[in-house]
Formats: C-alpha cells, structure tokens, sequence
C-alpha cells in the first residue's frame, strides 16, 4: 500500500496493472502495511489464490488488516462530517469487512520451509529481522536460478528479535534502500530516554511517542523497562494508545520462532520484559480522549508512526502548541507525511485541516529504527561469496538508493539498477 506523499496515495486507488484473478499466488515478507495493506483490495478485485506469509506475519496481519480497514472507514466517515473531502463523498480503500476476507486466503509457513509454487519454482522464508515475522524470500526457479527478495532488511544485535539469516549466494537480489545514504547515529537509545524520561519526571512533562504499533513500540516498552530495573529512571505512567500495538505486543511474548535468546530467557523465568511499571494499554476511544486531558509526567505511545492517520494525529493536534510537550519520533518519516514536517522544524502544520503551532520540543531517537543503515547493509551483502547478476534497489526514496547504488559498485563492484515505477525485466 503506498504511504507518504499524496501523490503517492493516490495510486493506491488505480486499478490492478492485471487482472488479480490471474495471479497464481502471493508471497508477504511481513505484515506492515506498506507491504500487506493492498491485499483487500486484491482480494475484492478477483483474487483467489493463498497468500503465503511466516506464522508470525499471519498472525500480525489478523491484526493489521482488519485495524487497516476500520481505520479507513473511520476517516472516511470524519471527512464526510466535516465536510474534508477533496472529491464528494470520502470512502476507504477497504473497510474492515473486506480486510477479514482477505485474511481468509492466508497459508502460514515456518522459516527456512521449502514450499513448492506452479511453474515448477520453490521458495522459502528466512528471518529478516525487521519485525516479528519478518523474512526474506528465496525463489527457485525451475532452471536452477534463485532469486532473492530481501523484504525489509533489519538490524544484528537488537533486543526482542532474532538478528537477520546469513545468505551467500542469489542470482537477483531485490533489495530494500530505506536508510541507503546514510548510518544511524551511534546513540545508546537507553541514554536518550533515560534524558528525557527523567525531564519528564521531574517536570511534569508529556512525551508523546508516533510509533509503529508492530516492532517500535515494543522495542520502547522493553527500553523503558530495562531503565527502571536498572535504576535509572522512576515509575512514569505509559499509555500504549494503540489496540493494534496492544495486541500485536502480546503477539511478542507469543511467538518463539522470532524471540532472541536473551527475550527467551526472561519469559522462561517468567519476567515479562515488554511491561514496565504503571504500563496501561489503552483500548477504549474515551478513555484515549481522556488522556488529552491529563497532565504528565507521563509517556503516551500512539500509532501512526509517521503521524499519517491514527490516534497520535489527535494527541498532536491537543499538545503540540505546548512547549511542555516532548514528541519523541523513533523511526522513518517518509517524504510527504505529517511525521516529516514537524521532524523537519515546520512551524506550522495541518492537522485534520485545521492550522496548529509547533511549539513542543522535538527529539529523534534514529538508533531505535528497525531497518539496516548504509554500512549495516554493505555488511549484509559482504557475505555474498559472488555478485548476483543484478540487484535492483526498491524501497526508498530516490537520493537513498541512488547513494546505496553508489557505494554497491565503488565497494562491491556489483550491477546495480534502480527500478522505474511499474519496470519489467526479463531475467535469464
């Protein structure tokens, strides 16, 4: 599903370049909507084949889906009442009705599963280490030929996750760009929310927390928790406004073939490391309006992560004009979104059409992101016995793959291609 600028959005409504109806299947690397969201209206399209995907992206997008598809239907539901709409009537993309459709074409796998296809080709999950179930896809080809679709390329040494499967060797290689110019900082990312926790402690402050309910949140959670044990940071009340993020966190203690060794041993000891202390997940629409009403010291973490649509939208328009007010982004603002503007120093944005002051101090945590930096992915490929054939760069805006592509060849000597929007290759 494309996200960001509205010009991208847009061609969220465009027909099918082919008839879904023709397709054989679909394989996810993992359930963010910027990789699933389109699948209902595929779905609703003709669409009758399985939908391959790892055990825990089947159950992250039971979630996702449906919470997709109520989501649209709420927006589209305040933009006719108050009369927002650019084209007459607003509808959703999907509503949530088709989402659960959609979710019914499902074929969970385990990683590394050998899974045949038509035309004689195989592929398998391997773990990505982007978010829980996260994979790679490698495809078989009846010559022999393996191509490999590195989905969203996470980090090593993270905490909660696996880290990301060692491959060697792939003809093709399509390869994500996201952060292709540039390297996280070296950041401790307890250090960071250890400063401002402590700010907010002792000064009654809000801080309020764009998050992606799958993978960043808990990430927070577990930080947060960590701080505390170690005495670093008091008991803060933290608000998780999400019933997405909600759910999705129990999917976390749930889910061991994702789990790193350090997230295993504490369940096993029965230490719940995603609940730091005065946690309060919050499902209710009133209970989440309430807290525009409270004042801190507290956390508030809230979807979307890039501000794009969700309750944080609503926290923001209630607290950004407060210069007691902390917003803290912890990963990707993509061009074009709310996210990006007020990480970029707008003075002034549009929230709901309506004018608001950006008068909150703004913090970025950058070493809390969920996707390789330049050198992470330069290390990945390093361990490529061979060049493939070509790789092609997708998934980043076009300064990040055209820097990526650069030091793939100066370093690597590789073929690299940037793909056009809607590109074919034969590959042979």
């Amino acid at each position: 599903m494309f996200q960001g600028a509205r010009e991208l959005r847009d061609l969220n409504w465009l027909p099918f370049p082919i008839d879904p109806g023709s397709l054989d299947a679909v394989l996810l690397t993992h359930a963010h909507l910027d990789h699933c969201g389109w699948l209902p209206r595929l779905v609703d399209e003709g669409y009758r084949g399985p939908v391959f995907c790892t055990r825990g992206t089947a159950a992250v997008a039971r979630i996702s889906l449906p919470d997709s598809g109520r989501l649209q239907e709420e927006e589209a539901r305040y933009y006719n009442r108050k009369g927002l709409s650019r084209h007459g009537t607003a509808l959703p993309l999907y509503t949530e009705r088709q989402a659960f459709a959609a979710l019914k074409h499902l074929r969970p796998c385990r990683y590394r599963e050998f899974v045949d296809l038509p035309g004689g080709t195989t592929f398998r999950f391997l773990p990505a280490g982007h978010i829980l179930g996260s994979a790679f896809i490698e495809l078989y080809f009846a010559d022999g030929q393996r191509i490999l679709l590195s989905g969203d390329l996470g980090r090593r040494n993270r905490p909660i996750l696996i880290d990301p499967e060692v491959v060697d060797w792939a003809e093709y290689l399509v390869l994500e760009s996201t952060y292709g110019d540039r390297n996280h900082p070296p950041e401790d990312p307890q250090d960071v929310l250890e400063r401002l926790l402590n700010d907010a402690l002792q000064n009654g402050r809000c801080i309020l927390v764009p998050s992606f309910a799958v993978g960043r949140t808990q990430e927070v959670l577990f930080h947060i928790r960590s701080l505390q044990e170690q005495g670093r940071v008091g008991r803060i009340p933290v608000y998780v406004d999400s019933p997405m993020a909600t759910s999705t966190t129990l999917l976390y203690l749930e889910s061991p073939d994702d789990q790193d060794d350090e997230m295993r041993l504490q369940l096993a000891e029965q230490e719940n490391p995603l609940r730091p202390d005065r946690l309060e997940f919050v499902r209710d629409v009133n209970q989440s309006k309430a807290i525009n009403s409270m004042d801190g010291p507290m956390v508030v973490i809230s979807g979307s992560g890039m501000c794009n649509g969700g309750r944080i939208t609503h926290h923001l328009l209630n607290r950004l004009p407060d210069p007691s007010t902390i917003v803290l982004f912890t990963g990707y603002q993509a061009e074009g979104t709310l996210g990006r503007e007020i990480l970029e120093g707008a003075p002034e944005v549009l929230i709901h059409k309506r004018p608001v002051a950006v008068r909150a101090q703004i913090e970025q945590l950058s070493s809390l992101s969920a996707h390789a930096d330049q050198a992470e992915i330069l290390e990945w490929l390093g361990n490529f016995k061979e060049p493939p054939k070509t790789t092609f760069l997708v998934h980043g805006e076009l300064q990040a793959q055209q820097a990526l592509q650069s030091r793939i060849e100066s370093d690597l000597g590789w073929r690299v291609h940037i793909p056009e929007h809607a590109e074919t290759f034969a590959l042979g």
